[in-house]
């Protein structure tokens, strides 16, 4: 069952004078439960894709479904409770809210939700603890590493249980290690949660874990290698 269909999609951006064609004709379909890497260096329209993927950006022509709905077709309103409610992002730059601890960080998608205290406050203590940060719960991001904030980012954005994880870049500020835990955390997510994961990246240890890689250039999609 595909979650997300990409179908012909393009998007074009003004830079001063000139026009810069991010993506061109894209035509993607993925599978409930996939893992995988959207591959190509920087410029390659990589993160365009993902960010329309996930309702942050549109398309200029073409259509996005997501699990079963059309993205081109919502108002701002209706994207934004999709993205509440089917979707977790994983920034770069972690994008933690830098005066709330750890588990209010956490906490902050189930309270734009409407989900009681007392169980998202369970729920966010749960899950710091599955991706090992027991004990931090009270610390701010500034408090934290940079390991940790991004654990933190992924806490919160598999918390509330989102059809989809959108991860755009989320090794790019860790050392090798810490990136390789980080790995293992969402991929044992994706295995006993049955998330989809999908990532845009450059690097070469998130294409070794990825079950699947989709090789993007010059905004285009070309046939690579995939895995299984």
């Amino acid at each position: 069952m595909n979650i997300v269909e990409v179908i012909n999609v393009s998007k074009t951006y003004r830079q001063g004078a000139s026009e810069v064609r991010a993506l061109d004709r894209i035509n993607l379909r993925i599978e409930k439960g996939e893992f995988v890497a959207l591959a190509g260096p920087s410029g390659s329209g990589k993160t365009t894709l993902l960010n329309i993927i996930g309702g942050l950006d549109r398309p200029d022509s073409g259509t996005v479904i997501v699990d079963g709905m059309d993205c081109t077709q919502m108002t701002t309103s209706q994207l934004a409770r999709l993205r509440l409610e089917k979707i977790g992002f994983v920034f770069q730059s972690y994008n933690l809210i830098p005066v709330l601890s750890a588990v209010e960080n956490v906490e902050f998608v189930m309270l734009l939700q409407g989900v009681p205290t007392k169980e998202r406050g369970q729920r966010a203590r749960d899950i710091l603890d599955e991706v090992g940060l027991k004990g931090l719960y009270h610390r701010r991001p500034a408090e934290l590493s940079g390991g940790q904030q991004q654990r933190v980012a992924v806490a919160r954005a598999i918390v509330a249980d989102p059809a989809i994880v959108l991860a755009d870049e989320p090794t790019a500020n860790l050392d090798s290690k810490t990136a390789a835990g980080l790995l293992e955390i969402m991929l044992e997510m994706n295995r006993e949660k049955g998330v989809t994961f999908i990532f845009s990246t450059h690097d070469k240890m998130v294409m070794a874990y990825a079950r699947r890689l989709i090789h993007i250039r010059d905004g285009r999609i070309h046939d690579g290698p995939e895995k299984e």
